[in-house]
């Protein structure tokens, strides 16, 4: 299958791209760049064939060729939504729907959306599955659901969009993000000696490996199309649901002579939700494999053994500061878009 991965120079991108090539897939990569040096250790032997193009201005006879679409590129954190909230909206909204648009009337058949359980924003002590209410309290879960909505209007029998709600993503890959709570505490254990939670640790997340993820994207490729289509899945598993504090003390346990801290500092987190999972397991046969303490390990071995720095930490492999430094340094505009070199 001919596959068109947006954002695969990104956090999940760089790490589906490998294991969907190994499953016999042609993959072309989308990407403006803007992680693209945000390396730690090695990149993949080979990057696959790309179009160095912003997602706001492809077109459709760029997209004409291929079989599907994996969409995950997208401003990707709610820090990020705050402060450019019409900017997110135009990345993460409009421009979703219009790439969505232009593949459709480029021929591609089917259409991954990379979503989030954020959708679900404050949702209590219950499991929520797919069809409960969705309460997005951020710009940037905000611009999921509406994606969903109209992605799921253009469904008909040459077009196949599924949204895939990926739980808290974990776990090391090349192009680290420090900013996602898990790699961001364990982070802090090996740099400082101290886990360090500033709400009061009791709001729920669920959480979810990259390479899990990679998996699901992988199944969903291949999976027929009357069971698919217009559907949402919930991406991860109901033990790697887990409080803040929780998270934290998988870490403490991880890292040796790293101490907890709970300030409490910014309060109780009104972004709370437990997820139920089964719908993946039951319509696609696709179940999580990693925890959220195999994911510690891996993280405190792949951090101490690459000499993750205080600085890369903070500022490289952290989403929002990366975006105000190439705007700082004249690579970026005020809209994000890229600066030709000279100009």
């Amino acid at each position: 299958m001919r596959v068109l991965v947006t954002g695969h120079q990104g956090y999940l991108g760089t790490v589906m791209v490998p294991l969907l090539t190994a499953a016999g897939h042609e993959v072309t990569g989308l990407d403006i760049g803007y992680y693209a040096d945000c390396v730690l250790g090695e990149l993949p032997a080979a990057e696959p064939p790309a179009l160095d193009v912003d997602l706001r201005t492809v077109t459709a006879d760029q997209l004409a060729g291929f079989d599907a679409v994996i969409h995950l590129a997208a401003l990707s954190n709610d820090p990020l939504g705050a402060l450019a909230p019409q900017i997110t909206y135009d990345i993460n909204y409009h421009a979703s729907v219009r790439l969505a648009e232009l593949a459709k009337q480029a021929g591609v058949q089917r259409f991954l959306y990379a979503s989030t359980c954020s959708v679900y924003g404050a949702a209590g002590e219950g499991l929520v599955g797919e069809d409960a209410p969705m309460n997005p309290l951020t710009p940037y879960a905000e611009s999921k659901v509406r994606v969903e909505g109209d992605l799921a209007a253009m469904a008909d029998a040459s077009f196949t969009p599924v949204f895939l709600r990926n739980a808290t993503a974990f776990g090391f890959s090349p192009r680290l993000r420090a900013d996602i709570v898990l790699n961001n505490l364990v982070g802090h254990a090996v740099l400082t000696g101290q886990v360090k939670v500033l709400s009061d640790g009791t709001p729920w997340r669920p959480l979810v490996h990259a390479l899990d993820i990679a998996e699901a994207f992988a199944v969903c490729l291949t999976a027929p199309a009357e069971v698919v289509s217009a559907r949402a899945y919930n991406i991860g598993d109901e033990a790697n649901n887990l409080t803040v504090a929780d998270i934290a003390a998988d870490v403490v346990a991880t890292v040796p002579g790293s101490a907890l801290l709970i300030t409490g500092e910014t309060g109780a987190d009104p972004r709370s939700y437990r997820v139920d999972f089964s719908r993946a397991r039951t319509e696609l046969g696709f179940q999580a494999k990693w925890t959220v303490a195999a994911g510690a390990a891996e993280l405190f071995r792949e951090y101490t053994a690459r000499g993750l720095t205080t600085e890369d930490f903070t500022d490289r492999f952290t989403r929002l500061a990366r975006l105000k430094a190439l705007t700082a340094d004249g690579a970026l505009d005020g809209e994000l878009r890229r600066v030709p070199v000279g100009a």
